[in-house]
């Protein structure tokens, strides 16, 4: 068969497999902040197993220790420090206005 009738097929050389982001030495523990910390996005929401490139056991214990770590508050339920700092910064414009005569 010649090569211009072959269905087109993906090079093997293009796929690189990552590395996974939990090493075989790290225990998954809530007391464990650096390790939970990566799997969080910056609102305080638990980021998707897609995104974090985990197995399901992986992703069910590092969501047991991130709700375990927020009971115990050393992780915050929701991190809204940019909003509070925004919703400051700007002047109010709405209200009665009073002139001065």
């Amino acid at each position: 068969m010649d090569k211009s009738k072959q269905p087109f097929r993906k090079s093997k050389l293009s796929f690189r497999r990552r590395l996974p982001p939990i090493g075989s030495g790290d225990r998954i523990d809530y007391r464990n902040m650096s390790l939970i910390s990566r799997f969080i996005s910056e609102q305080g929401k638990i980021l998707s197993r897609r995104v974090n490139r985990l197995t399901l056991k992986q992703q069910r214990l590092i969501t047991i220790a991130i709700k375990q770590a927020r009971i115990l508050s050393l992780l915050p339920f929701l991190n809204n420090e940019k909003q509070f700092e925004r919703a400051e910064s700007i002047p109010r414009t709405t209200g009665p206005r009073i002139r001065n005569k």
